[in-house]
């Protein structure tokens, strides 16, 4: 069964639309009854049978009887053939066909198909006036005593439409696990001192995630010593952003005041940059960028145009293009720095501003 749900609207109201299906399929088998000394079998008796083994189909069990004097007084004078359902019925549909032949393989009787539903009511179904005994009683093939009946059957079963149950995975908790592994240190293999402080890591997951760190921990220019690297140019706070990115995919909470949140921000942004941490460079840019200020801009836009952020850099020159803005950035130290480290950024500080100001 399917199930499928969408909404429309109508009206300007969102209406729900609903479907499902149900299929139907068959089951098919032929099983052979042998009755073998038939003609010791005449006068057992109205109503006695002979049964043949039980077989399935569709889920269900079967079998065949056959009434050598008839199943009741009315069919005394012919064989006859049953198919019953064995167990509790529920409305089991059927097609079948019945027929009899020598076992040599002439027939005797064929009966075509048959369409019927097995209930609680009607176990079985079938033909009293079968095969006529007088039709057979003067062949010399009987009196050797083998017949053969055959049954084909069909079960056909319907599939109800049913309610499935949609089973929600939980969300991922990967890098919870990967970061509680980074804070208890367990399997760490190589060590790295920054500005006077430890920090544990596992090489296989730095390499896996820093080209940089895979060259310098398995590349040809990897470490002499893979115990403790020494690193004296990164903040020890910066570089514990660095791992924590490395280990859970995401930057880690700061409460800082927004003037020392844009100074991590910068100097992260060199170090993703320097590790080949696309993503995490991304994330700075963005940061950043909501995060523009007068005390601050000059140099975010310096890291910027030496790190070839472009849509940064953009932002920055958006941000200082009005001209009080730009007076206001322009008296700060930190834009005498981008004058002596990007000269030629003025040029572009200067095309933004004309193109917000109509008198140039």
């Amino acid at each position: 069964m399917a199930n499928k749900s969408t909404s429309v609207v109508t009206d300007g109201q969102c209406q729900s639309e609903t479907s499902s299906s149900c299929f139907t399929e068959s089951f098919t088998t032929t099983h052979n009854f042998e009755v073998t000394g038939y003609s010791l079998l005449d006068g057992i008796g109205v109503g006695k049978s002979v049964s043949s083994s039980t077989f399935s189909v569709g889920g269900h069990d079967w079998n065949i009887r056959f009434y050598p004097d008839g199943n009741s007084k009315i069919s005394a004078d012919s064989t006859s053939v049953f198919l019953y359902h064995l167990g509790p019925a529920k409305d089991v549909r059927t097609k079948f066909t019945l027929n009899m032949s020598y076992k040599e393989g002439k027939e005797v009787a064929n009966f075509g198909a048959l369409e019927h539903t097995f209930s609680p009511e009607s176990d079985n179904w079938g033909y009293p006036d079968f095969v006529k005994k007088v039709k057979l009683k003067p062949s010399p093939d009987i009196n050797s005593g083998c017949l053969m009946i055959r049954c084909v059957l069909i079960v056909i079963v319907i599939r109800e439409p049913h309610k499935r149950v949609r089973l929600e995975a939980p969300d991922s908790n990967l890098k919870d696990h990967l970061r509680q592994m980074w804070k208890d240190g367990q399997g760490a293999d190589v060590t790295f001192s920054v500005g006077g402080q430890m920090f544990n890591a596992h090489r296989c997951l730095l390499a896996a995630r820093s080209p940089v760190f895979k060259a310098e921990l398995f590349g040809p220019m990897k470490e002499k010593e893979l115990q403790c690297i020494q690193i004296d140019d990164i903040e020890p706070a910066i570089f514990e952003a660095l791992l924590h990115f490395v280990y859970t995919d995401s930057m880690p909470d700061d409460e800082r005041s927004k003037e020392d949140m844009t100074s991590k921000l910068q100097h992260l942004l060199v170090v993703a940059d320097r590790y080949g941490l696309d993503k995490l460079r991304v994330l700075c840019e963005s940061k950043l960028c909501e995060n523009m200020e007068v005390e601050t801009v000059a140099t975010t836009l310096v890291l910027a145009e030496q790190h070839h952020c472009k849509d940064l850099q953009e932002a920055c020159l958006e941000f200082m293009a009005p001209l009080n803005v730009l007076r206001a950035v322009m008296a700060t130290d930190r834009f005498k720095h981008l004058l002596a480290s990007c000269p030629l950024v003025m040029k572009d500080i200067l095309d933004k501003v004309c193109l917000s100001d109509d008198s140039c």
